[in-house]
């Protein structure tokens, strides 16, 4: 057998040419569009806006801050205040919140505190005042009131009050009958402490004319004298 035929034998064994299919063109997946939802757009740009707008507020609320006047010494009732009693703080302060402006510091220095001052704290408006709390042809006379004596209002400077003279039990004012109204001194407070550890009495300062006043104090002395609140008009 010739090269040639055993070739042509070799590649046709079976009796068959092996065929294969030829390769088409492949087709792409469909892919399905999905459908916008304007609700949905709607509601991510209004999320977008609003986040924007929370971070523009919270960025001007601590810009915006203001200077006040604080409070860095204990100050007195009736106390003249000075610049070494105050100094100033930038806070970013409500508007419900009255606070001394840092530019008015020097407005303030020279009056006298209206309440008692505590450090760290703003000052108020209020606060001071240019009266003094002690005016003229007054007297201040301290006193001294037992847990059972002290009125469950609190008891703040500028309050009208009554000094009531309470004779000592058993005894009657001579020339003064048993049901006489008791003899009574006008007053007001100027300022009202804390009460005492252990003891619990209060010691009120209290203001009187200067031609009550003795007659104040000695009752005071004697025990015999009641603190009243006066009526809200003064009568």
């Amino acid at each position: 057998m010739s090269k040639t035929q055993e070739r042509v034998s070799t590649d046709g064994s079976n009796g068959a040419s092996l065929q294969r299919p030829a390769a088409g063109p492949v087709t792409p997946p469909r892919v399905s569009a999905r459908r916008r939802r304007p609700g949905v757009i709607a509601l991510s740009l209004a999320l977008i806006a609003a986040g924007g707008a929370g971070v523009a507020v919270l960025l001007l609320q601590v810009g915006n801050r203001t200077e006040v006047v604080t409070v860095v010494r204990d100050v007195q009732v009736g106390q003249v205040v000075t610049e070494d009693d105050l100094g100033t703080a930038s806070i970013a302060l409500d508007p419900a919140v009255k606070a001394v402006r840092g530019n008015d510091l020097a407005s303030v220095v020279g009056k006298r505190a209206a309440v008692e001052l505590k450090p760290g704290s703003l000052l108020a408006p209020s606060q001071v005042t240019k009266d003094s709390l002690v005016k003229a042809g007054e007297q201040l006379v301290p006193i001294g009131l037992k847990p059972e004596q002290v009125p469950a209002t609190a008891l703040v400077p500028g309050q009208k009050v009554q000094l009531v003279h309470v004779p000592a039990q058993g005894q009657v004012d001579a020339g003064k009958t048993s049901d006489a109204a008791p003899e009574t001194i006008d007053g007001r407070v100027v300022k009202a402490s804390s009460a005492a550890p252990g003891t619990g009495v209060v010691v009120v300062d209290v203001a009187t004319s200067a031609a009550k006043g003795p007659t104040a104090a000695a009752w005071v002395s004697a025990g015999t004298v009641r603190l009243v609140l006066a009526a809200p008009d003064g009568n």
